[in-house]
């Protein structure tokens, strides 16, 4: 199927996220611009050590490289069973994200998360992303830029390249749906 999630796929839209020349990349992998344009069109297929470090330079999991589980050809780049969610986050924190989008070739990626009780983000973040959260369930504690907001499920709210922080002092998960653009996986 031509519009199928491939791993090169993948790593191009990472890669164009991020703003970066296949010369950049290459150049932080020590591999030539041969190589990384045979993987991004995937004519070659990397080894587990390249993988690897390519995970390490986008910061994502190594796990968000092995692309979707086996599904029928018809549902492939179409359609995602809540049982095969590709996990986004190392759950440190106790932040579980998973990726809801086929796959990351859109100019927008969606976001399951589950901020699990007592977990925090004490430290604020800043992507150069427009995004939007929708709480799903249970309570959740946000920052923007330092203004402090509690939101409850039903709540939703919108981040435009400014910083944020995130605390679930409460003792339910507080699970959201988000879309970022552009993605940031």
């Amino acid at each position: 199927m031509d519009d199928a999630n491939t791993l090169g796929r993948d790593l191009r839209a990472l890669r164009s996220s991020r703003k970066m020349t296949l010369e950049e990349l290459a150049a932080r992998l020590d591999r030539s611009v041969g190589w990384l344009s045979q993987v991004e069109r995937d004519i070659s297929t990397p080894r587990m050590s390249d993988l690897r470090e390519i995970a390490d330079v986008f910061g994502v999991p190594l796990s968000l490289l092995f692309g979707n589980a086996d599904a029928p050809e018809q549902e492939q780049g179409r359609i995602v069973r809540a049982t095969a969610r590709r996990v986004m986050g190392e759950a440190d924190m106790g932040l579980v994200e998973t990726l809801i989008s086929p796959d990351l070739t859109d100019s927008f990626e969606v976001i399951h998360s589950t901020f699990q009780p007592g977990s925090r983000r004490a430290k604020p973040i800043s992507r150069p992303t427009q995004e939007v959260a929708y709480l799903v369930s249970g309570k959740l504690d946000i920052w923007l830029d330092e203004d402090p907001f509690t939101l409850k499920s039903g709540d939703s709210f919108r981040i435009r390249e400014q910083s944020y922080r995130w605390a679930n002092p409460y003792s339910e998960p507080a699970i959201a749906i988000w879309v970022i653009s552009p993605p940031v996986y």
